[in-house]
C-alpha cells in the first residue's frame, strides 16, 4: 500500500511540539483520526523513541493539533488537542496542552482563518477538549505572527516573541467544577498507600496536588531521578488512579487507568534552593512555591502550562495543600514556581462568589515558532493496523 499523504505543519508552542492540521484535510468521520494520528507520531512504539514518526519519545513531543472554523459565537477558532501515548495504541482527547495553545493563534493567522492587521492580534480560541475560551495576543510582523523578541522562556533556548495567554473562566474544564469534591483539600484513601492529604482541583486541566512530603519527597527531584524511584511514581500513580474516581472523572480504577491524561498528579514544597536540568540554580528567595508534575505516567521537564495555572488558582485557595506551602503574602502578585527548568510566572484571578470559590482568569506568557510546513506522510499499512 501507498503512503498516505497530509498537508500539516510542525509547530514548537512552548516547551512543547506537535503536527498541526486543518480540521478541512482529516476525514469528517472523527473515528478515523485516531489512526492516523498514531500513524504520524509514530505510535505504539515499544522501544519509547518513535523514530518511525514525527513523536520524540516524550509526552511533550508526542502531541496533535486540529485546527478548523469556530463552532461557537464568541471564538474565532475552533482547537482540538490530542496527546498520542508513546507506548500504547492511543490518542487521548480529554486534556487541553496550554503550550501548544500558544501556537494556535499565530497558525490561525498565518493560515488566513482569521484576518489581522496592525501591530497586534488577538484571537479567541475555543478549546473543544474543555469546552474553554483563550485569548491569544501576539505582535504581527508585516502580517504574520511575529517570531523574533526577547522573551526566554525556561527549558527553550533562546528568546522569541510573546504570546499572552489568557484563560477565561477556567474552572470546571474537565468535571464542571472548580473543587469537583467541594473541598479545598481532604484526606484521600488511596488504596496501597493510606490516607493522603490532597486538592482536587480543576481550572484548565484537572490536578491533584499533594505534599512532596506527604509521598516521601523532597520537592526538588529532577525528572531523571524521579523516574528512576519506582516506588514515588507507584505511589503517585495511586493517588492519580483514585483522585480519578473522585473527582467523577472516571467511574472505577480501572477506568481511570486507562484515561490517563487527566487528572494530572503533581507534588508541592515550599520554596527552596534547587537546581535545573541546565545545572542552574534556583534560589528559594526568588521563588512562591516549588513544584512537579507527572504527564501520562512520566515526569514534566517544566510544568504543562495548563497545570501551571491549576496550581496558581489553587495556591489562591485558602486552605488547599498548595496554599499552605506557597510564600506568605504572596496572593497578591504573579506567583513564580519553581520547576526541574527554571522558575515560570503565571497570573491568576481568584473570588468568592455566594461562598464558593471562583476562578476568573490565568495569564502566562509562551513564545512559538512555526518550524516546518508541508505534507506528513503516513503508512498506509499502519493506519489499516491501528484502525483494525
Amino acid at each position: 500500500m501507498k503512503q498516505r499523504t497530509i498537508a500539516a505543519a510542525f509547530m514548537r508552542g512552548g516547551t512543547s511540539k506537535a503536527i498541526v492540521f486543518h480540521a478541512r484535510d482529516l476525514p469528517a468521520d472523527r473515528r478515523e483520526w485516531d489512526a492516523i494520528f498514531l500513524a504520524a507520531i509514530g505510535s505504539p512504539d515499544p522501544h519509547g523513541r518513535q523514530l518511525d514518526g514525527m513523536g520524540g519519545g516524550v509526552s511533550s513531543l508526542s502531541k496533535v493539533c486540529v485546527v478548523g472554523p469556530p463552532s461557537r459565537p464568541d471564538a474565532d477558532i475552533d482547537y482540538t488537542f490530542a496527546q498520542v501515548l508513546v507506548g500504547e495504541a492511543r490518542v487521548d482527547y480529554s486534556a487541553n496542552c496550554g503550550n501548544m495553545s500558544s501556537a494556535m493563534g499565530p497558525f490561525a493567522v498565518d493560515e488566513g482563518l482569521v484576518p489581522a492587521q496592525g501591530t497586534e492580534a488577538r484571537v479567541r480560541i475555543h478549546n473543544t477538549n474543555t469546552r474553554k475560551i483563550i485569548w491569544s495576543r501576539f505582535a504581527l510582523d508585516e502580517g504574520r505572527a511575529a517570531v523574533d523578541g526577547e522573551l526566554a522562556i525556561p527549558g527553550v533556548s533562546g528568546t522569541g516573541a510573546p504570546v499572552r495567554l489568557e484563560f477565561r473562566e477556567p474552572g470546571g474544564a474537565a468535571t464542571g467544577k472548580l473543587l469537583p469534591t467541594g473541598k479545598p483539600a481532604e484526606l484521600l484513601d488511596v488504596p496501597g498507600v493510606g490516607p493522603v492529604r490532597v486538592s482536587m482541583v480543576d481550572a484548565a486541566n484537572a490536578c491533584v496536588f499533594v505534599n512532596a512530603a506527604d509521598v516521601g519527597l523532597v520537592g526538588t527531584e529532577l525528572p531523571d531521578a524521579l523516574e528512576r524511584d519506582r516506588a514515588a511514581m507507584d505511589r503517585l500513580a495511586a493517588i492519580r488512579i483514585a483522585a480519578s474516581v473522585a473527582m467523577g472523572i472516571a467511574p472505577d480504577a480501572e477506568a481511570a487507568r486507562r484515561k490517563s491524561a487527566i487528572p494530572f498528579v503533581g507534588f508541592v514544597s515550599p520554596p527552596q534552593d534547587a537546581k535545573t536540568l541546565a545545572g542552574e540554580d534556583v534560589a528559594a528567595a526568588d521563588v512562591d512555591f516549588t513544584a512537579r508534575m507527572i504527564s501520562n505516567g512520566q515526569p514534566h521537564r517544566a510544568l504543562p502550562l495548563t497545570c501551571s495555572l491549576c496550581l496558581a488558582v489553587a495556591a489562591r485557595i485558602e486552605g488547599s495543600v498548595v496554599h499552605a506551602i506557597a510564600r506568605p503574602g504572596a496572593a497578591d502578585a504573579p506567583l513564580r514556581l519553581a520547576m526541574p527548568s527554571g522558575v515560570l510566572t503565571v497570573g491568576a484571578s481568584v473570588t468568592r462568589r455566594e461562598g464558593e470559590w471562583y476562578a476568573e482568569q490565568g495569564a502566562f506568557y509562551r513564545t512559538q515558532r512555526r518550524l516546518f510546513d508541508g505534507q506528513v506522510y503516513v503508512s498506509a499499512n499502519r493506519v489499516a493496523a491501528t484502525a483494525g
